[in-house]
């Protein structure tokens, strides 16, 4: 996967913008591929859930030390990533990816269990706009 470079760390593969379509339309369909990132938009129902979206944004970002850039409204986020140091989309792209989707996207009142998740139904509580 990575070869030596000059230096003592490892050259990461850099996809191409075929083979990043392709990974996407794979692994994560919600995710486009544009103007040389990957991103994706998640909507919320306030202004409270946008932050709370990136506060989880961040914290993911941090512990896997790759960062995304982020806009952000009223009601949705947007995550872009791209590794900026090899200039394109390689693995930490897609596994950060996947890691956010797998967190924004949890529903716990879906599974088994005594986590109820937050109502829907009600604009009060109401928190991310989940994918159907």
């Amino acid at each position: 996967m990575a070869e030596e470079s000059k230096g003592t760390k490892p050259t990461e593969k850099v996809y191409s913008e075929s083979e990043v379509i392709a990974k996407l339309k794979k692994d994560l369909p919600q995710w486009r591929f544009e103007n040389g990132w990957i991103r994706r938009k998640y909507k919320t129902h306030s202004w409270k859930a946008t932050l709370m979206v990136i506060n989880t944004v961040g914290h993911l970002a941090e512990a896997a030390w790759h960062h995304p850039d982020l806009k952000a409204s009223y009601a949705w986020v947007e995550v872009l990533l791209m590794n900026h140091a090899a200039k394109g989309i390689t693995d930490k792209d897609f596994e950060l990816a996947a890691k956010i989707e797998s967190v924004v996207q949890w529903q716990p009142g879906e599974e088994a269990g005594s986590l109820e998740g937050t109502p829907q139904t009600d604009q009060r509580f109401a928190y991310i706009k989940y994918d159907s």
